[in-house]
């Protein structure tokens, strides 16, 4: 009985799936031009790209080649492990000013 629930649950996520391609296939050829996405919608993508896997990110992906994915999560990761959020200044320290006392 549960593989039997199981197995129509993956048909039913299959089939949702191709619905889901085929409709954005759709959409995307109805625009004209570029598709201009925001930071957020581009790291989005990129985190569900990753975790998709090269097959499926091949079959999926429609309004962005798989390769700008791969390339947006390189940056992701890249911006992640910079280090620059802990540098605050470039040189040598600077000394602090003694305040001038008047005898």
């Amino acid at each position: 009985m549960l593989a039997y629930l199981s197995g129509s649950v993956d048909h039913e996520l299959l089939l949702r799936n191709e619905y889901l391609v085929t409709e954005n296939r759709i959409l995307k050829n109805q625009i004209k031009g570029r598709l201009q996405l925001t930071d957020p919608e581009r790291i989005s993508l990129a985190e569900m790209g990753q975790r998709l896997g090269r097959k499926a990110r091949e079959e999926v992906a429609q309004s962005v080649r798989p390769e700008t994915i791969l390339g947006w999560h390189r940056k992701l990761v890249g911006m992640k492990f910079d280090g620059s959020k802990g540098q605050s200044s470039v040189g040598r320290h600077r000394r602090r000013r003694r305040s001038k006392k008047w005898c």
